[in-house]
């Protein structure tokens, strides 16, 4: 579809799992997460790292017309990016994160919350891109550390508690990071919450698209 560039618009409702059949691990599932299929044992708990897909990147990568990320925390944003792609043609995507109290151990009040959190940690960029280049994007207003939007959620209570497993802890925050520099999702008089938070491992300055105050982040 996209490297045809048919006129559709693909709108991915993302819960991080396969939640349906039992809370299977998915190519969306974040490393550390336990699923049915990523039990919390062994050395390195519940799912790998470096084996997901990040879906909006790679519908950039064929430079349709528009991508655009969005979560439920923010629905005058996510209303506008659905009018946006609905009065283009081509193909376009939307990436909708949605928590699932069920499949992520997490309690139903706190789905709008954890949505937010997943944007204020950097763990889902928001943004828009139009043929390959980022346009625009939702800066964080207020940094956390990711331990804020993960404690909540026992698929990640095993990285928490003694031992617990800060390596993990560390890895998750990194990429967390790398999407903040990526993105530009900070603006530089920006200062982070946690002096602690490691830093991501792209060069300084990588930064793209331009900045549009946000409601949800």
């Amino acid at each position: 579809m996209f490297e045809r560039n048919d006129d559709v618009l693909y709108i991915c409702y993302d819960n991080e799992a396969y939640m349906n059949t039992g809370v299977q691990r998915s190519s969306a599932t974040p490393p550390g997460a336990r699923t049915a299929t990523t039990m919390a044992v062994g050395e390195h708990p519940g799912a790998e790292f470096g084996q997901g897909k990040n879906l909006p990147r790679i519908a950039m990568a064929h430079g349709i017309p528009f991508v655009a990320t969005a979560t439920v925390a923010d629905l005058r944003d996510l209303e506008a990016k659905v009018e946006k792609a609905m009065g283009l043609h081509g193909a376009r995507y939307l990436h909708i994160l949605v928590p699932c109290p069920l499949g992520w151990g997490a309690a139903a009040h706190d789905t709008i919350r954890l949505a937010r959190l997943a944007c204020q940690t950097g763990l889902f960029p928001v943004f828009e891109a139009e043929h390959g280049d980022v346009s625009h994007v939702t800066k964080i207003r207020h940094r956390v550390p990711v331990q804020e939007y993960l404690r909540p959620q026992k698929r990640f209570a095993h990285l928490f508690g003694t031992p617990g497993h800060p390596e993990m802890l560390a890895r998750i925050q990194a990429d967390a990071d790398r999407n903040i520099r990526r993105f530009g999702l900070l603006d530089e008089a920006s200062e982070p919450e946690s002096e602690t938070v490691p830093a991501g491992g792209l060069a300084p300055g990588e930064a793209a698209g331009q900045a549009r105050p946000g409601r949800g982040a």
